[in-house]
């Protein structure tokens, strides 16, 4: 491993006195993507003391941060640390469960969310296992910015839930502008378990001195900005193009007037303003996208709002599924804020029990919230603590 010749960042410090202590057997599969922010998190592992492996999924084959640039970073990182590095073929359940998934989700007219889907189907279970039944490794470290209060540690307890103080509890990253917790709001318990994230209290700031402290190739290594098949087909125009051939339609009003045309409703999704090809007296917004009609209806942004929507397929995470109304913070895109809401439970669908998800509600919003689109996840917090989420199906 680097000599480190840069002192120690304060949360830094912390992060490896967290990790020393840390109750259970010291060894880790760490998932390696190839940046700066999962290469730290090996660091970290080895610099603690922790008996250190390194795994790389194997997604697509081709251009971009889960391709073949990945691949050769994370063995390059590997090597500079000095522990042993294990890339999995993973491409066909990625094509199966998010190609197939996203492409489908599409052509149905809605905007799907692949990122929290490929952490619970992709990456964090198929992961765990392996490295359990292949290495006999118990434990799991990814670099994202979120952190994992266990049941051995302060227990957060929200006002009118039932206490269950043996539920492991997901929580913001530190740094705000960093937290990815939203992507991670479908893990089950079991994954929740065997996680660590040694990231979730440094900032992007810490992160990179922390990396130039080790050495490591990847310190000053660009962020990816771009979903991974965005990167690998140069937009996600090009990527559904390749699945999803042109099929010519009406672009209407609310009130169902004509006022252009577009070339498939899969390059269209709810809230976008730019793009949509028609010229107008004020700014319009895609309100609606009907795919058994083939028609992307639109509005001047004054009439696209929503007051509420249904949410189903619900992973409780870190409380008791609410028998009750309850008060939420929800955050319905990555990068938006989190406005306040009012969860009411309502009988869950056969396909969501079947899914293994069977909690659903109706999402009221305390003022109208603009951008509500099906596909994409609304996911609950209480502060830093995120209490669970699901995928908005209708608005």
């Amino acid at each position: 491993m680097p000599s480190c010749s840069l002192p120690v960042t304060q949360t830094g410090a912390k992060t490896l006195e967290a990790l020393e202590r840390f109750k259970g057997e010291h060894k880790i599969a760490v998932g390696l993507s190839g940046g700066v922010d999962s290469s730290l998190t090996a660091a970290l592992m080895v610099e603690a003391g922790w008996e250190v492996e390194g795994l790389t999924l194997w997604l697509m084959s081709g251009k971009g941060s889960c391709c073949s640039e990945g691949l050769v970073d994370a063995a390059g990182i590997c090597d500079q640390l000095g522990i042993v590095h294990h890339i999995v073929d993973s491409k066909s359940i990625f094509e199966e469960q998010i190609v197939n998934t996203l492409v489908k989700g599409y052509k149905e007219g809605i905007t799907p969310l692949p990122c929290s889907r490929c952490n619970r189907s992709v990456k964090f279970g198929p992961m765990l296992n392996w490295a359990e039944e292949q290495r006999k490794i118990p434990f799991l470290a990814t670099g994202h910015y979120a952190r994992v209060r266990h049941p051995d540690e302060q227990y957060l307890q929200i006002k009118g839930i039932p206490e269950d103080k043996s539920r492991h509890q997901l929580l913001r990253g530190a740094d705000k502008n960093k937290d990815q917790s939203y992507f991670l709001y479908d893990l089950p318990q079991e994954i929740l378990a065997k996680v660590i994230f040694p990231l979730g209290e440094l900032s992007k700031e810490d992160t990179r001195k922390e990396a130039a402290r080790h050495g490591l190739r990847t310190a000053q290594k660009p962020e990816s900005q771009d979903l991974c098949l965005v990167e690998h087909y140069g937009s996600m125009k090009d990527f559904l193009d390749n699945y999803l051939p042109s099929k010519k339609g009406e672009i209407i009003l609310k009130n169902g007037t004509v006022i252009g045309e577009h070339d498939g409703i899969q390059h269209f999704t709810i809230g976008q303003r730019r793009g949509i090809g028609v010229a107008w007296h004020e700014p319009l917004h895609v309100t609606r996208i009907d795919a058994e009609n083939n028609q992307v209806e639109v509005a001047p942004r004054a009439e696209a709002g929503q007051s509420e929507c249904i949410v189903g397929k619900i992973n409780w995470v870190s409380i008791q599924p609410p028998c009750e109304p309850l008060e939420v913070e929800v955050q319905v895109r990555y990068r938006s804020q989190p406005v306040e809401g009012l969860l009411t439970p309502i009988e869950a669908e056969q396909r969501d029990i079947d899914d293994h998800r069977p909690y659903r509600c109706i999402l009221t919003f305390k003022e109208y919230q603009f951008s509500i689109t099906p596909g994409q996840a609304a996911v609950f917090y209480r502060g830093d603590l995120l209490l669970g989420g699901g995928l908005i199906e209708s608005i």
